[in-house]
């Protein structure tokens, strides 16, 4: 009977469309035959998907379906050679980018990643960076912090100080030959201190999370470095902007740093107790309630929007959100279930296969450049993880610990990457210091997970 009705409608459509043809469509086709035969030429499938595959929102699909796979293959690579995931997910980034793909297939990249295309890809990864650093918010425990408070300000403020004279040294021996026209000593050596000094939030988050050592005593630590030393740098950094573009005061800092100070107590003071109610979760409700979570994504993205006008970046206004956000630990839990596969696997790749995309390899390939290269991976490390390693010992850490610490610390990897685009975009820094730059942040990250092992490996035993 179904197949009946079917059939009946399609015969019924297609004597109208018969009929409809044979009494009004001949005059209006003859007046239009010569002129659609002369402007529309028939054109061949693979034109037309071509054609198609060129707008944005294919290419856009493209380029994440892509992203995805290869930072998923190459991540896996990273972890059965011992590195985390993210090392595998930076090397994709410059695989993609025109340091191997363009080199192979220079057609083939610009197809896919035309420079025109970049932009919806960069907000994207940013979405995810926001995503992921409030689940690092969630898991913040703020017992071990108070009880570490004084250490974490003097380590913090040792392993931004002392690789930062290094950099700044680094920049005497560099500027005359690698700084771009038209740069003063003090941007282009303020920006070298900035790349030597800073460790990578979330990727550090990431790395203590794959190792189970979020929660730890020693991972706490580490993550309150981070972030209090992060603060710092980007306050420098925000120094460094204005020092470019409009020539930039002390006022400047001091009015970026009392802005991040002040939000940052109104969201404990104002913002936690207003949301405690609101998320109070009573015995027969359910603890993920579409209004909570839509209570809860507004002030992630309201404090990453303060944080980023503030000028000092989205990513701390989102970790803000998340270590104040008043919620129980069940609640906690199943939030960071619910955000962490859709931000880690789906959108954070995207940022390191953005800043991969703008990396030149080609550039550090005679001996000078390598050596160039090699030497600040040497300085860098001797700075971050020696320095931190250094003030830890001083409050009191034994020496393996100390230096567990040291080489977490030496992570840089996003935030570097982060910093190092503000650099490049601002022309502080050339595509060869910018790449030089990008491959240190690579390889002291690689060194941390391997030098944490050995160090806990070598404890066990004793």
């Amino acid at each position: 009977m179904s197949l009946a009705i079917v059939a009946f409608f399609v015969v019924a459509i297609a004597v109208i469309l018969h009929v409809g043809t044979l009494t009004l469509g001949h005059d209006r086709a003859d007046r239009s035959e010569s002129s659609l035969t002369e402007v529309t030429p028939v054109a061949k499938p693979w034109d037309l998907w071509h054609g198609n595959l060129a707008q944005p929102l294919p290419r856009l699909l493209v380029q994440i379906v892509l992203v995805i796979l290869v930072a998923r293959l190459f991540g896996a690579a990273a972890r059965k050679l011992g590195q985390p995931s993210v090392i595998g997910e930076m090397a994709a980034g410059v695989a993609l980018g025109p340091s191997l793909l363009g080199a192979i297939s220079p057609q083939t990249y610009e197809l896919l990643f035309a420079s025109s295309s970049l932009g919806v890809l960069s907000l994207l990864s940013q979405i995810g960076v926001i995503l992921f650093m409030f689940i690092v918010g969630l898991d913040f425990d703020w017992a071990h912090v108070r009880r570490r408070a004084h250490a974490a300000v003097v380590i913090s403020n040792v392993s931004i100080a002392f690789p930062f004279l290094l950099g700044t040294c680094v920049a005497l021996a560099l500027y005359t030959t690698h700084a771009p026209a038209g740069i003063s000593f003090r941007a282009f050596g303020l920006f070298m201190g900035i790349a030597m000094s800073i460790t990578a939030f979330p990727v550090l988050a990431r790395i203590l999370d794959e190792r189970r050592m979020l929660d730890s005593p020693i991972g706490s630590m580490a993550l309150t470095c981070a972030a209090v030393g992060d603060v710092t740098a980007w306050t420098l950094l925000a120094f460094v902007v204005a020092v470019v573009t409009a020539g930039g005061s002390l006022a400047t800092v001091a009015l970026t740093v009392g802005a991040t100070v002040g939000f940052g107590l109104a969201m404990v003071f104002v913002v936690r107790p207003l949301l405690t109610p609101l998320l109070r979760v009573a015995a027969d409700q359910d603890e993920l309630s579409i209004e909570r979570v839509t209570v809860v994504m507004g002030v992630v993205f309201a404090s990453a929007l303060v944080t980023e006008i503030v000028g000092i970046h989205a990513l701390f206004g989102a970790f803000l959100a998340g270590a104040t956000l008043p919620a129980t630990a069940a609640v906690r839990a199943r939030l960071r279930d619910r955000l962490e596969s859709f931000s880690s696997i789906l959108l954070l790749p995207l940022f390191f296969a953005f800043t991969g995309l703008r990396t030149q390899v080609g550039l550090i390939s005679d001996p000078a450049s390598i050596g160039i290269a090699v030497a600040i991976v040497i300085i860098a490390t001797v700075g971050k993880l020696g320095g931190s390693a250094a003030a830890a010992r001083l409050t009191g850490m034994d020496w393996r610990n100390a230096f567990v610490l040291g080489a977490l610390m030496n992570t840089r990897g996003l935030m570097e990457l982060i910093a190092l685009n503000v650099g490049y975009d601002l022309g502080v820094i050339s595509p060869e210091v910018f790449t030089t730059l990008v491959l240190m942040a690579l390889v002291t990250t690689a060194m941390t997970g391997p030098l944490v092992d050995l160090v806990q490996s070598r404890g066990r035993r004793a």
